[in-house]
């Protein structure tokens, strides 16, 4: 499941890309048909245009559809950025000191030195 989901996606991710092909397959398909009632040199009786007038007009209007969403895209992407947020003002406090120390120990010079090292409790072991 987890797989047909990700063909599907990607498929569906890919589909734009694809646009001017589906034109093109779908202008293949149809061509004579295209050729026969669409063309604009259809009555004519040598017609070496075959429909492909027809393919260049859609070509074009898929191709304008596309600029259009990308400017519109643009758009909202200029929206997006030209957003004022209000910048925070900050207060800058003053640090206050205090006078008292709270290790009164740490403000004197040590008394004497230890040589014995430190051993943990056998009973771990």
């Amino acid at each position: 499941m987890k797989k047909l989901l990700i063909i599907f996606l990607s498929c569906m991710l890919l589909m734009p890309t694809f646009g001017s092909f589906f034109v093109y397959t779908a202008f293949k398909l149809n061509q004579e048909e295209i050729a026969k009632t669409i063309c604009v040199q259809r009555k004519m009786v040598f017609n070496s245009c075959n429909g492909r007038c027809d393919l260049q007009k859609s070509l074009k209007k898929y191709s304008d559809n596309e600029k259009k969403m990308e400017n519109n895209l643009k758009e909202k992407v200029e929206i997006v950025y030209i957003q004022n947020i209000a910048a925070p003002h900050f207060k800058v406090i003053e640090i206050i000191e205090s006078q008292d120390r709270i290790f009164p120990a740490a403000a004197k010079k040590p008394i004497s030195v230890s040589i014995a090292t430190f051993h943990p409790p056998s009973y771990f072991i």
